[in-house]
């Protein structure tokens, strides 16, 4: 049947199983949406912005494992999406990307709202294109989803100039296999590499597990699970490795790197084996380089081969999915305690556990880390946490343990503040069963709050917990200890985010001491109607403990002295 490219681009996206997209209308882009109207199976948000619509896009990647959608216009349209795909690329979150261009006559005349959007994303998406025959759409579309998905996981962008997507032709949907040459993402070890890291792992007397993202990406909890219980190895959370395996699981320790706890650190430095495991030895994880995991031997398990010795050298670099991989691993592996090395490993836990801000009289005063503890208590354990980023983001990696993959949602690899509402929104309209939590500071939330209105519109009933300490506390934190207390730029005048929260229709509850969560986290839960906010006014100067600053040595951490009668 004979078809205009608008018309393909929707017939594409139902034959990729797309029933659920985010974007923004504008000119070049008005021939895809008004097509759209023909495919009811095919529900369109409509963002307060485009950036809201990548990180929307994003957040239903990451909740599902499946390629999110975001469309946007040309020009400004398109440059909006850039901080939302270069979260995803950082994150290998896969999304697609679809943005009009000026009609292809126009394209280099600096024609109205022309931006080489393909040139711009080019350093930050996995794969681009610019579609120049309508001849090439249906296969174009088809290959950027498989790209998307496929391998490690990334963001690709294609951008449809409006005469394309006005132009007719036959439409048949490519179902021949997608084959392009140098593009063939390595599934299994060799048999090579196997008896190589068996012999590491058998040699080992302190070996210590470094799970990353990759671990839920590659849907490989229950390998995990079954290799860490054959051979008894601690394991280590990346701080988007959460999730990968129970937190309440007696072989797991909790986040390493900059404000993982200390005695994760102290394990690391220790070990005589690390298995890397689907992480990319990021240096917020490393710290200095040159004194990282000195007594070590290191075998990295990745599906990306540039991420092996990217880094950090490695003895042995296995280049396969983590599932497949440790499916090769497990039955072969001996069974094996280890004794003293955890011993010694419980010895330096005793220590934070005495230390931390959890264990401690608050004194009535209200701290982040026991709300984000509460909320867990609250809820079970059992939501799904979106994060902006900021102290709030790492308060929560300490203080809500996970169970289960895709239960956390952050922006690990960029850091982009203004994730996190937009982020909930796309996990919450993805799985809508879900208990889905947005915990945001009052800087980072303030970055996206029009998407408030989306949340609205969309009757999206996410619960979203400010933590409101007047600052952006993160930054403040590094001028207290960094750069002699000049708290230059970051005190933070914010609106009344309850009477916000009434302009726009939504229930709300102000929290200013401990006493008050329990109703105000209850009053979120039983409210299904749409979103729900609740600020909690938190105490202005807590610092996140532990720190590694930024290229100190990893086990140089600052720690929570034992005895702090102010507990910050």
């Amino acid at each position: 049947m004979k078809l205009k490219g608008a018309e393909i681009i929707w017939e594409c996206l139902l034959r990729e199983g797309v029933n659920l997209v985010f974007g923004y209308p504008g000119g070049a882009i008005l021939p895809t949406y008004d097509a759209m109207t023909k495919y009811p199976q095919i529900h369109h948000v409509l963002t307060r912005h485009e950036q809201g619509a990548t990180h929307m896009a994003d957040g239903y990647a990451r909740a599902t494992g499946k390629v999110g959608v975001a469309i946007a216009t040309s020009g400004p349209g398109a440059t909006n999406m850039v901080t939302g795909i270069a979260t995803a690329m950082m994150d290998s979150s896969p999304i697609v990307c679809i943005t009009g261009q000026v009609a292809s006559s126009y394209i280099g005349t600096d024609a109205f709202q022309e931006t080489d959007i393909s040139g711009v994303t080019l350093p930050i998406t996995k794969h681009n294109y610019l579609v120049t025959d309508v001849e090439d759409l249906a296969y174009t579309i088809r290959e950027a989803f498989h790209i998307a998905r496929t391998g490690r996981p990334g963001p690709v962008l294609i951008d449809i100039p409006k005469d394309i997507q006005n132009a007719e032709t036959e439409f048949v949907y490519p179902d021949e296999p997608i084959v392009l040459p140098g593009y063939r993402p390595a599934s299994a070890a060799t048999e090579a590499d196997i008896e190589h890291a068996l012999d590491l792992i058998h040699a080992a007397r302190k070996p210590l597990i470094l799970a990353g993202h990759g671990v839920v990406m590659s849907g490989a909890a229950n390998e995990l699970m079954a290799f860490v219980e054959k051979t008894q190895i601690p394991v280590a959370l990346t701080l988007l490795g959460k999730g990968g395996m129970p937190e309440g699981h007696p072989m797991v320790l909790g986040m390493m790197g900059m404000h993982g706890e200390a005695y994760v650190n102290q394990a690391i430095q220790e070990a005589d084996l690390l298995l890397a495991f689907g992480m990319r030895f990021d240096d917020r994880v490393t710290g200095n380089l040159a004194t990282y995991a000195p007594h070590s031997r290191k075998i990295h398990v990745d599906i990306d081969p540039s991420e092996i010795n990217k880094n950090v050298r490695v003895d042995l670099g296995i280049v396969g999915d983590l599932r497949t991989v440790l499916s090769q691993l497990t039955p072969r592996v001996h069974s094996k305690q280890h004794p003293e090395w955890m011993a010694q490993i419980r010895d330096w836990q005793d220590d934070s556990f005495k230390r931390d801000i959890v264990n401690r009289d608050a004194g009535g005063k209200l701290f982040a880390a026991h709300v984000i503890r509460d909320l867990w208590e609250y809820t079970g354990g059992n939501a799904t946490v979106v994060t902006d980023v900021g102290q709030h983001q790492m308060w929560e990696a300490q203080y809500y343990p996970h169970k289960r993959p895709y239960t956390l949602i952050t922006s690990g690899g960029l850091g982009t503040m203004g994730f996190g509402l937009p982020a909930s929104i796309g996990a919450k309209l993805a799985r809508p069963d879900e208990e889905v939590w947005a915990i945001v500071g009052d800087g980072g939330f303030q970055m996206t709050i029009a998407e408030l209105a989306t949340a609205v519109q969309e009757k999206a009933a996410v619960n979203i917990a400010i933590i409101n300490n007047g600052y952006l506390g993160m930054v403040r934190q590094w001028q207290e200890f960094f750069y002699e207390e000049r708290y230059n730029a970051t005190p933070m005048f914010s609106p009344d985010f309850c009477k916000l929260a009434e302009a726009y229709g939504i229930p709300s509850r102000r929290v200013t001491s401990r006493d008050q969560i329990k109703d105000a986290v209850e009053a979120a839960r039983a409210y299904n109607s749409g979103p729900f906010l609740i600020e909690f006014v938190v105490e202005k100067h807590d610092i996140v403990y532990p720190m590694v600053p930024a290229g100190a040595d990893l086990h140089n951490m600052i720690r929570r002295p034992v005895a702090a009668p102010d507990m910050v």
